[in-house]
């Protein structure tokens, strides 16, 4: 295999630590195909508003961390574009092409709680740390008496409020912990069953343009089936909902050993902010069906009354599955 160009790929990231950190994996894979490397550090929209401590919540957050990049992306000041693959928009982006989806990490959500608890060690009334309406939905719905409460910043800052004591838990992606070097700090990971994750979560995408065919070429061994294949169904459930779902929304698919080949099993829920109604489904076919099982999963939630989810009210007809 030729080098695309004779110069180092240069590697567009996040500044963040765990941006940094997730790029500087995807350059050590790209190094390995005897390309050299440079990371370049692109500040986002969403990396401001972090900073200036403006809320993200609902839909808005997908793609705020996604824009620059891409914008540095096709303006030619980087070659590729890493990012978190749950912050991926799920419609195609004209002159940018997903080209690497490399082996997930684990895909679970973690709690760090005060004094090594779990959550349901933690007392009744307890306050937890999220940004995320996908887990604030959920953790209501385990119905542990539990005080949500909003909390920004990245890892450092969120577990250093429990240290503090300004909350006694948070809820965070394993994976990111994992990829910092901090994963003993979680004190729980939670069971699916317990809390779906994000659609994509544990993954990374790797982007760059549709144009540079030399590089899609060289970077394409890269990619991992399996990973694809999960993501692109639990992106499929993402994509099928939100045209018609406000709802906060978790997915997880999971290749597994069938009666004869590998099948591609996916879970889905959607929820009512406050957690009080549900509809949650799964699926089963095949790896190479990704995204047709996925869409026609988040087609039967739809049909069992997930688009009436999006804001509180009186109990859907179909599709409310009572929370314990």
């Amino acid at each position: 295999m030729s080098a695309p160009t004779s110069r180092a790929v240069r590697v567009g990231t996040r500044r963040s630590l765990l941006a940094t950190t997730q790029s500087g994996h995807v350059a050590d894979m790209v190094q390995g195909l005897g390309l050299d490397t440079e990371l370049v550090e692109i500040t986002t929209d969403g990396d401001r508003s972090q900073a200036a401590g403006t809320p993200l919540v609902g839909s808005a957050t997908t793609g705020v961390f996604v824009s620059a990049l891409r914008d540095a992306l096709l303006a030619g000041e980087v070659d590729l574009a890493v990012h978190s693959l749950k912050d991926l928009p799920t419609y195609p982006c004209e002159g940018v092409t997903l080209v690497v989806v490399p082996p997930r990490e684990d895909p679970r959500d973690v709690v760090v709680a005060r004094d090594g608890m779990t959550l349901g060690e933690l007392p009744v009334g307890s306050r937890v740390g999220t940004g995320s309406p996908r887990r604030e939905a959920q953790l209501h719905a385990l119905g542990l008496g539990l005080e949500v409460v909003p909390i920004r910043g990245n890892v450092d800052t969120r577990i250093r409020a429990v240290r503090e004591g300004t909350v006694d838990a948070v809820l965070l992606a394993r994976a990111g912990l994992a990829r910092i070097g901090r994963v003993e700090e979680a004190t729980e990971v939670l069971d699916p069953l317990q809390l779906l994750p994000a659609p994509g979560q544990g993954a990374l995408a790797v982007e760059c343009r549709s144009d540079d065919t030399d590089l899609l070429e060289a970077l394409a061994v890269l990619d991992d089936p399996r990973t694809r294949a999960a993501v692109d169904a639990e992106r499929a459930v993402l994509a099928t909902l939100e045209g018609g779902c406000s709802a906060p929304i978790g997915a997880l698919a999971e290749i597994v050993e069938g009666e004869d080949e590998e099948e591609l099993w996916v879970r889905a829920i959607a929820l009512s902010p406050d957690g009080a109604l549900s509809v949650r489904m799964s699926a089963t076919g095949s790896p190479a069906d990704a995204h047709g099982v996925g869409a026609r999963l988040a087609q039967e939630m739809l049909a069992d009354g997930a688009g009436q989810l999006g804001q509180p009210g009186p109990a859907i007809e179909s599709g409310q599955v009572p929370q314990a």
